[in-house]
Formats: structure tokens, sequence, C-alpha cells
């Protein structure tokens, strides 16, 4: 299972799955996974939520 994490600038919100985060935020999950796109992070300040993939070590 993959985990994610949701900034608001350098403040960490929560980390969770895709689906826990939408909840969190009450938005829909596309949303959730739109914050992480490139296209997003140019229309947003640093200061703008960020969803972030978590890497899983083996």
């Amino acid at each position: 299972m993959t985990e994610y994490a949701l900034y608001k600038a350098d403040e960490l919100l929560i980390i969770g799955t895709v689906d826990e985060l939408a909840e969190f935020q009450k938005v829909k999950r596309e949303t959730i996974l739109f914050y992480a796109t490139p296209s997003y992070r140019k229309r947003t300040s640093e200061k703008g939520l960020r969803t972030i993939r978590l890497e899983r070590e083996e």
C-alpha cells in the first residue's frame, strides 16, 4: 500500500493513503493526487498544499 504525506508549507499535516488524505481534507482523492503534480506546483506558492509519495525501504 502506497503512503503519502500531505504538507502545507513546511508543516506535515498527515501521512496516510490517498483515501485517508482525501477524507482529512474533505476533498476527492483526485484532488490529493493533483497536489503532487508539477502543474499544481507552478500554480501555487511554496506555502500551498503538497502531496509527497513516500518510498518504502525494503
